[in-house]
């Protein structure tokens, strides 16, 4: 006589966490769609900004605490110093960079154009922090992992296919690479589709290197002063090298 197998249940928070994973790449999908090619510049901002709060509402709708985020009180202190630390060495190896002719090409970027002080100002302190970076480390480094599995300690599995993701995120943006010298001088010879690819894969690695280090800063705000000091520091000195 034999008896059918029995299929255990998935865990009603797990299968609650399957769904919100879904929803919130399905929303991050819009979001880039809608940030890259619908809305205007101004509202860029605005999407990301909207972008993050939603996600934020999904993870603690299934049960995500906000230290699994990144918003951990108990150490705001030390994610505050990794933060800075970070941002200190980003903007003295930029500085270093942009005074050494070999390497000041990699600031030689079409995209940045002739921006006026005013409209820099607005893209360094609030397009970027607030339309890229908020978004980006509030998706990438706090609400995914944490959907994933990954808790308030460093877990593979989360941080790869949070990084995955987080490549994924910049096909988009990769399309117009190749009006920055130094990506036209080293890969322009070869097709888009590959030089996407190339990008997409290594924002994948610096995501996982961001995710290293929100966990070692035990918080969102030590890769989000990184990033900041890595987009908005990094524009500026572009601007300054192009004028």
């Amino acid at each position: 006589m034999s008896f059918p197998a029995i299929v255990p249940k998935q865990p009603q928070g797990t299968a609650h966490r399957t769904v919100a994973v879904a929803f919130a790449v399905l929303l991050l999908a819009t979001a880039t769609v809608l940030a890259n090619r619908v809305l205007p510049g101004w509202a860029y901002p605005v999407c990301g900004t909207v972008t993050a709060a939603v996600l934020l509402l999904l993870a603690r709708a299934v049960g995500i605490g906000w230290a699994e985020i990144g918003f951990s009180r108990q150490h705001a202190r030390r994610a505050l110093r990794f933060g800075l630390g970070g941002f200190a060495v980003v903007v003295l190896g930029f500085g270093l960079a942009a005074a050494l002719p070999p390497l000041g090409v990699l600031f030689h970027d079409g995209r940045v154009g002739s921006h006026g002080f005013g409209q820099l100002m607005w893209l360094a302190l609030v397009r970027i922090p607030f339309g890229t970076v908020l978004v980006e480390e509030v998706a990438f480094r706090g609400v995914l992992p944490a959907l994933l599995g990954g808790g308030e300690r460093w877990r593979w599995r989360p941080v790869l296919g949070a990084s995955a993701l987080f490549g994924l995120w910049h096909l988009l943006p990769s399309l117009a690479l190749t009006q920055n010298e130094a990506v036209r001088q080293t890969v322009g010879s070869l097709p888009l589709a590959v030089v996407s690819l190339l990008a997409m894969l290594a924002a994948a690695a610096v995501g996982v290197f961001l995710c290293w280090w929100r966990y070692l800063g035990r918080g969102l705000l030590a890769p989000a002063l990184v990033h900041v000091a890595t987009n908005s520091v990094g524009l500026v000195l572009a601007w300054a090298v192009a004028r």
